[in-house]
């Protein structure tokens, strides 16, 4: 009788065997990666909440009470791409730890800040480790899971945690503000990190890399000061206007960088980001969707907040209850759109069907006014919303690294985390900018009351959520474009096939 097994690429054991440690124990290494991006990801939000408490505490100044967070985007996101390629040179398991280890201690330094200088340092250090976590997070679920069925579930599970990540911070942050203190919004990080660092260190293995190119030192300084200008520059547009030299000078200035970067990147030996990784359809087509699926979800995140809290009376705990709804979709369609759809009809559909779901909620969720309930206006919507961000998301970050170089694997996940994160930046900026047009137009030339100052704030909510729909239907159509139609040949086959 003729049977099938997979094996592992350079002579490896094959991968359904349990004779190799590293697969038996994949499924608890995937809770190990993902706990690890779960902390990464819910940090970008689990501090929201508890800032109000955190500057009463500490005594800092409004204009101060931004940079909490902004530290935070400015280290991960400007540093990414340096994390991701020294993954590729020093071994993901290392890399994986010492990001557990370093953003356990930046944590635990915030958790115990006596002031706002202090506090803003602390995040920063945990923007630096994050940078160095996230990539590893990603490029290890690719190197554990080998075969592609079993692939794609930890890939639904992995995009479902991406993606659900942010609205479970915004729970996690109001129960731990109401019931502990906002410094556990901080120390929780620790017990995250521990748990994975003892998983990590006793179920991961260090594989080397054969190939142990040079660092490309100005390729990692121009990339990092451009993607550090870009988050700047939209971090300086919630707070300035659009014509401030603050918001347009950084962003010329990371537009000009980051074509320096792609020009070193194409005549240096050892490049940080290979062009080949960018280049291929299917792979920029899923950067891409990433980006813009950054920007919607951030979007639905922060003004839907501000309505559940300033507009039904919420409390920061029943705001992230509100969301679990739409984190529950998110997980069944990420799940089931890598493990059964991906296969079948491939990322083309996927993507642009996702998107199209995702902006048909967020139209619907537009339609909210001041006599809406969560019931009757929110709870569906967001439903919807779930459904085709889980669709989309989860295939994409499957597209974006399959089939690259092992020695391209960290850079290719850290390529992913980058485009999540500046999407995130860029639609927290616009989008608030959007908003606050919206509110101001509204409220011209009619007399200040409560009740008009309530309709033109549900006013800029729903111009919001148009807006991020409108982007995921532009998404729709030039991911469709970009991806290639049918199955790609790495996700049918992603390892080599032995008969025996």
């Amino acid at each position: 009788m003729t049977q099938t097994t997979y094996v592992e690429p350079a002579g490896g054991r094959p991968a359904g065997s349990t004779a190799d440690p590293h697969h038996a124990r994949r499924w608890l290494i995937l809770v190990m990666i993902g706990l690890a991006q779960l902390m990464v990801v819910l940090d970008a939000t689990i501090v929201n909440i508890a800032l109000p408490t955190a500057q009463h505490e500490l005594g800092f100044s409004s204009d101060a009470r931004q940079w909490v967070v902004t530290a935070y985007a400015l280290a991960f996101g400007s540093l990414l791409l340096l994390g991701g390629r020294v993954n590729d040179l020093f071994g993901r398991k290392r890399a994986f730890l010492i990001g557990l280890a370093g953003f356990a201690l930046a944590s635990a330094v915030g958790g115990a800040a006596n002031g706002i200088e202090m506090l803003i340092v602390a995040r920063a250090a945990q923007g630096v480790f994050g940078a160095l976590l996230a990539p590893a997070a990603l490029s290890l679920l690719t190197t554990t899971f080998t075969d592609p069925k079993e692939r794609g579930r930890a890939f639904g599970i992995f995009g479902a945690i991406a993606g659900g990540g942010a609205a479970v911070g915004l729970l996690l942050g109001g129960v731990l503000t109401e019931y502990l203190d906002w410094r556990w919004c901080m120390f929780v990080n620790i017990v995250f990190a521990v748990i994975a660092f003892v998983g990590g260190s006793s179920l991961l293995r260090h594989r080397p890399s054969e190939d142990r190119p040079k660092l490309d030192i100005p390729g990692a300084v121009v990339s990092t000061l451009g993607l550090f200008a870009v988050v700047y520059g939209f971090a300086n547009a919630e707070t300035h206007d659009w014509s401030s030299p603050l918001v347009w000078g950084f962003l010329a200035a990371g537009v000009v960088l980051l074509g320096v970067f792609v020009r070193i990147e194409t005549r240096v030996a050892h490049p940080l980001l290979p062009m080949r990784v960018l280049l291929d359809r299917n792979r920029g087509g899923a950067y891409l969707a990433v980006f813009l699926l950054g920007i919607g979800m951030f979007g639905i995140f922060l003004f839907l907040t501000y309505y559940l809290q300033q507009n039904l009376g919420f409390t920061p705990i029943t705001s992230g209850l509100a969301f679990l709804p739409m984190v529950g979709t998110l997980m069944v369609s990420a799940t089931l759109s890598t493990s059964v759809l991906l296969p079948r009809v491939g990322p083309k559909v996927l993507v642009g069907a996702g998107m199209v779901i995702a902006a048909a909620g967020l139209f619907w969720l537009s339609g909210i006014d001041s006599a809406s309930t969560y019931a009757s206006g929110v709870l569906f919507p967001l439903m919807v919303a779930g459904v085709g961000i889980g669709l989309s998301m989860a295939p994409s970050m499957n597209v974006a690294i399959s089939g690259v170089d092992p020695h391209d694997a960290g850079v290719a996940s850290a390529t992913v985390n980058t485009g999540q994160q500046i999407g995130g930046s860029i639609g927290t900026a616009l989008l608030s900018s959007v908003a606050a047009d919206a509110a101001a137009s509204f409220a011209v030339g009619k007399t200040p009351t409560p009740q008009l100052l309530a309709d033109a704030a549900i006013h800029s909510y729903t111009t919001a959520f148009t807006w991020a729909a409108g982007i995921f239907l532009l998404g729709a159509v030039v991911c469709g474009l970009l991806i290639k139609p049918g199955v790609p040949e790495e996700i049918e086959t992603d390892m080599p096939v032995v008969h025996a």
